[in-house]
Order: C-alpha cells, then sequence, then structure tokens
C-alpha cells in the first residue's frame, strides 16, 4: 500500500484481526487504513453471532465516544465566527451554572462545599477539566454520594445507555442541582465536558445539536450516513452489540442501544456519545483534520483550530490522574494525543480517539495515515485486539 503500511503488512492485519473472530471473540469488524487517495479496507465476519449477514464496507457502526472530536470541531467552527471564546464563563449561555460550589472532598457529603475560585469556561469543557466527570479511583465511579446523586437524577453520566430521559434544557437544569467535584481547571474527568458542551454550542449556534453537526460538518464532508438516529429502513444495518459476560467468562449479546432506538430523534442529542456512522463517513471527518481543516480544496475549519484540538492541554499530573482511561495520553480537544515515542510509533503527535461500543480512530501525521475499526464488541478495545490493531497498522 505504502512504504509506512505494505501490503504485507496489510496482510498481517488481516490474518491478526480475522483470527479473533475465529475464535469467536467478536462475530465481525470493518477496517480502515488510508494515506492519500490509497484507501484499504477490509470487512470480516459477520453483525452477529446468530445471523449469516457479513459486514460491509457501509456497515454502521455505533461509534459512542468518537462523537466526541466531532463536537469539538463544530465547537471550534463557533469560535472562529466568534460565536464563543475559548476563555470565557459558560455563564453566558449556561446561566444554570453560574455561581458554582465545589466538595470539600470527592466522597463528601452534597453539601459540604466551598466556592468555586473562577467560572466554568468553554476550554474547561472541551479539555474535560471542568471539575464534573467520569471518576477514576481505579475502578469507575465509585458509589460516593454525588456520583449517586446524578443516577438518581437519570443524568447518564458513563455509559450511553440506557439513554437520559431528559431534553437538554432540563438535563442541564438538573446536573445544576449538583456540586462539582473539583476546582474548574483542576483535574481531568472524563466525559461530563461533552454533555455539558452539547447543549452549550447548541444554545451558541440557535440550533439543534443535530442540525449544527448536519449543516456545519455532515453536509460539507458528504457525511450521509452519519447522525444521531437512522431511518427505520436502515436500522437493520447496526450490528449486534456484545460484551463479555463477568461471571460466566462468554461474550453475549447485551440488551441495550438495540436497532429500534435508533429508529427516533433522541431527547438529549449527546455530543458525548450519540452518533452513528460508517468507515467511510468517518475517514471522511477525518481527512478534514489531517489536512490541516481542508477537505477537498474548501476550508472547513482553521490550521490553528485543528493545531488546538491535536495538541496536549493537560498537565503531566492531569495525565497521571487520567488512570487507565488516559492510559498515559495527553488531551486536546475532544480526542487524545500521544505525548511520547510509543510501542505503536516513536514519534509523538498520534490523535484520535475510541467508543465504548467497540470502535477506535486515529490519525498518524508523521506517516500521514488515518485508520479505523469498527466492532461493536467493547472487549476489543480492552482485550487486546485494539492494541494488536494499534501496532500492527503501524508496523
Amino acid at each position: 500500500m505504502t512504504s509506512s503500511t505494505s501490503q504485507a503488512g496489510l496482510d498481517r492485519l488481516r490474518a491478526a484481526m480475522a483470527a479473533r473472530v475465529a475464535k469467536r471473540e467478536l462475530p465481525g469488524m470493518v477496517l480502515l487504513v488510508a494515506r492519500g487517495d490509497d484507501v484499504w479496507v477490509e470487512p470480516i465476519g459477520l453483525k452477529s453471532f446468530d445471523s449469516d449477514d457479513p459486514m460491509r464496507r457501509d456497515t454502521i457502526f455505533r461509534i459512542a465516544s468518537m462523537t466526541k472530536p466531532v463536537l469539538a470541531a463544530a465547537t471550534m467552527m463557533l469560535v472562529e465566527e466568534g460565536r464563543l471564546t475559548l476563555d470565557e464563563p459558560v455563564d453566558r449561555l449556561l446561566p444554570e451554572l453560574a455561581d458554582r460550589r465545589v466538595l470539600r472532598r470527592i466522597d463528601g457529603p452534597l453539601d459540604d462545599t466551598v466556592p468555586a475560585v473562577r467560572p466554568i469556561t468553554v476550554d474547561d469543557l472541551l479539555t474535560f477539566r471542568m471539575g464534573y466527570g467520569v471518576v477514576v479511583e481505579p475502578s469507575l465511579d465509585p458509589p460516593y454520594p454525588v456520583i449517586n446523586r446524578a443516577g438518581e437524577l437519570q443524568l447518564t453520566m458513563a455509559e450511553p445507555d440506557p439513554r437520559t430521559p431528559h431534553d437538554p434544557d432540563e438535563w442541564i437544569a438538573r446536573f445544576a442541582t449538583l456540586p462539582l467535584m473539583y476546582q474548574p481547571g483542576e483535574r481531568w474527568l472524563y466525559n461530563t465536558g461533552s454533555l455539558v458542551l452539547g447543549v452549550l454550542v447548541a444554545r451558541a449556534a440557535g440550533q439543534s445539536l443535530p442540525d449544527l453537526f448536519r449543516s456545519r460538518i455532515f453536509e460539507p464532508l458528504g457525511m450521509t450516513e452519519t447522525g444521531f438516529a437512522l431511518p427505520t429502513e436502515d436500522t437493520d444495518r447496526l450490528p449486534g452489540y456484545y460484551m463479555t459476560n463477568e461471571e460466566t467468562g462468554k461474550v453475549e449479546l447485551r440488551g441495550v442501544s438495540d436497532p429500534g432506538e435508533w429508529a427516533e430523534p433522541p431527547t438529549f442529542p449527546s455530543g458525548a456519545a450519540g452518533l452513528v456512522s460508517t468507515v467511510d463517513d468517518y475517514l471522511a471527518f477525518a481527512r478534514l483534520l489531517l489536512d490541516k481543516g481542508l477537505y477537498q480544496g474548501r476550508r472547513l475549519l482553521s490550521e490553528r483550530s485543528v493545531d488546538l484540538m491535536t495538541t496536549n492541554h493537560l498537565t503531566p499530573e492531569q495525565v497521571t490522574g487520567g488512570g487507565f482511561v488516559l492510559d498515559g495520553y495527553g488531551w486536546g480537544l475532544g480526542m487524545s494525543v500521544a505525548i511520547a515515542p510509543d510501542e505503536v510509533s516513536s514519534v509523538p503527535g498520534r490523535y484520535g480517539w475510541d467508543g465504548g461500543y467497540g470502535t477506535s480512530w486515529f490519525n498518524d501525521p508523521a506517516r500521514q495515515m488515518i485508520a479505523i475499526a469498527m466492532t461493536q464488541n467493547s472487549d476489543f478495545l480492552f482485550g487486546g485486539g485494539l492494541a494488536e490493531f494499534r501496532k500492527l497498522v503501524c508496523a
């Protein structure tokens, strides 16, 4: 294919991923590796264990947190237009979040608080330093009072399903009843920043988040198969979603995010995890960033915006505090950034993000490469599949 990804290398990648499918770790996947106009796509296996429907290049996947980079791009478009500034307090558009209180202790009672030392800014939301998010201590979301209360309020702070029943205005009003976990700017905490940011940018744009994404990103990039919902006739293009049952050790079909759920627009369009897409649609978005904001000769983002999105903003202590979620990576705006040489590449600067249902994307500017893996098995991310994919695609 290329000097940095040979056909022999792609054959090894295909064989390794096909072996995982053959071992029934997952029913199937779609892989994509691109460099310039040279695009290699490999569907492997089936959409579900109980079906003979094969994975196809146009299979639609729940991409979960791969929504976050799309939200960051839309935010930067509004920043470039002067509708937002990165350093402004969110209070102007989210008055619900003015005058924040902060817990004295993360595991303390909800009324044991101190005033926030400063307001939350737009930049805090993009960099996940707003002072609230998924806690890694070391497991995800210990049963602290502030986390339990968010669950009682049905805010859906971590996993995207079951979905929150609240529309954006009600969601932000309920979220505003919670204290922050830490002072704004203090720590990196996953996910919630994108949920809040989705509400903010919709208000800044004066349109719903789905309409904003469609007009600013999906239509200009030709991403016709990406959105927060699907036409009813396309819902059968969604694969089954699988994950290992920790009690039995068996890979099982999960009863969340069923195809019917995607036939209706969500009450709360999640900027953190709400999209479905295909490998080719996401390739178009990845190209926009790799080409520094240009797509087919048309500028949609400034180079400066792309640089801000794809440059680490965290301190070493904040990276460490991100635990296994960051896994030693830095964080730009809506995505992770490799800040040191690693087993995948000797050159830092690789950026991208994964989706909890079993999807992954990264751009490698040093190689001018885009790599995407789409599955619907969460085990792929943590059971060695993703690590193997990354190493082989860059071998």
